[in-house]
C-alpha cells in the first residue's frame, strides 16, 4: 500500500483555473506552491502589497536602465535580498542574471532548495518591461 504524501505547503493557483470536478479554484501544493511564491516575490514591486510596502524585489526599476554588468548585479542582489528576507521556506543556493539584448530583458536563473527536501529546484524568470 503506497504511503500518502504529506502536504507541507499549499496555496491557490494564481491563474484561477477551476478544479475540473468541483469547480473550486485550483490549489498548488508543496514545491509547486513554493515555486509560485518565489516567482511572485521576484516580480512584485515595492508598495504593491497593501500595508506591506517593503515586500518585493523592485527589479522593474532596473529594466529601464542600459544593459550593463552593474545592472545585472543590482538585479541579482535585489532578488537575493527579497528571497532571503521574505521566503523562509527555501534555502537559496544561487542567483544568476544575464542580459538578453535581443528580447530586451534579463533572464534570472534562481536555484534553491525547499526546506525538508533534498532536490534543488531551478527556476528561470524572464524580466522584461511591460508595454
Amino acid at each position: 500500500m503506497p504511503v500518502p504524501s504529506i502536504i507541507l505547503f499549499s496555496d491557490f493557483n494564481i491563474n484561477f483555473t477551476p478544479h475540473p470536478i468541483t469547480g473550486d479554484i485550483g490549489r498548488l501544493t508543496n514545491n509547486d506552491a513554493v515555486i509560485q511564491a518565489v516567482k511572485l516575490l521576484v516580480l512584485t514591486n515595492h508598495y504593491e502589497r497593501l500595508f506591506q510596502p517593503e515586500i518585493g524585489s523592485n527589479v522593474s526599476h532596473y529594466l529601464f536602465e542600459n544593459f550593463s554588468p552593474y545592472v545585472e548585479e543590482n538585479i541579482r542582489s535585489a532578488i537575493e535580498d527579497v528571497l532571503t528576507n521574505f521566503e523562509s521556506r527555501i534555502e537559496l543556493l544561487d542567483v544568476q542574471v544575464g542580459s538578453d539584448i535581443d528580447n530586451n530583458g534579463f533572464t534570472a536563473s534562481i536555484i534553491f532548495r525547499v526546506v525538508n527536501d533534498v532536490e534543488p529546484i531551478s527556476l528561470d524568470v524572464f524580466l522584461e518591461r511591460i508595454r
